[in-house]
């Protein structure tokens, strides 16, 4: 499904030259639920971001089925952004005075499409993270946890391709992580969403089924297994 070659992203840094991802290779096939981890600085964030369509390589391929996303016009790009990809955030990124059904459904608006077919699949979408009776509660009026899962209901209600989430707990505690992580690993196994998560816990692994972490740019660990050792 994703194709990576040989992907490499450079800038600077005042006058140091920065390798942030320094010849990168991998496939992930559709279905997979995939962790991208590293210490700070390995070049996950900027990976995701690329994968996402947010950047763009200095050198290298990036496809999604065939299709050569690089090559795409700037306008086409954030057409495919918006209809094929789903994006999830560490901090939300809701709208408060909008209600948790209005979050969600806002998007499909953007997409041209009528509201009474966006009301339905934000509904459907709410109702997969968990949060079927909560649609009217505002931000304020959600948990940390549930304001994640609004966020991931979002990401999803347009069916998207892949899901790409970054450090999608990266604000909260323990227990509530754990309630975000079922909802993505509930959605990979029912509904065979395509997950590819950016992480810095260890613990988060058990929830996925393959981990690539980097190093300095460079991929160190591509494993497919239930369980990873931390």
């Amino acid at each position: 499904m994703i194709e990576i070659k040989n992907l490499k992203r450079h800038y600077t840094s005042g006058k140091v030259l920065v390798k942030a991802l320094n010849g990168v290779s991998f496939e992930i096939d559709e279905g997979e639920f995939v962790a991208i981890i590293g210490a700070s600085g390995s070049g996950k964030t900027t990976m995701l971001r690329i994968l996402g369509l947010i950047d763009s390589p200095t050198e290298g391929e990036y496809s999604i089925k065939n299709l050569n996303v690089e090559s795409l016009q700037e306008e086409e790009r954030t057409y495919y952004r918006l209809t094929q990809l789903g994006y999830v955030f560490q901090d939300y990124a809701l709208i408060n005075e909008m209600s948790a059904l209005e979050n969600v459904y806002v998007v499909s608006l953007m997409q041209g499409k009528k509201k009474i077919d966006s009301i339905k699949t934000a509904q459907e979408a709410l109702e997969k993270v968990g949060l079927g009776d909560k649609t009217n509660r505002v931000p304020d009026e959600l948990s940390g946890g549930e304001k994640q899962r609004v966020a991931v209901a979002r990401a999803i209600a347009n069916n998207p391709q892949i899901l790409f989430a970054d450090e999608p707990c990266a604000n909260l505690d323990t227990k509530t992580s754990e309630q975000v992580l079922n909802v993505l690993k509930e959605l990979n196994k029912k509904y065979k969403q395509t997950i590819v998560m950016v992480t810095h816990e260890p613990w988060h692994l058990k929830y996925v089924s393959r981990v690539i972490e980097l190093k300095d740019g460079l991929i160190v660990r591509d494993k497919r297994a239930k369980k990873f050792d931390s």
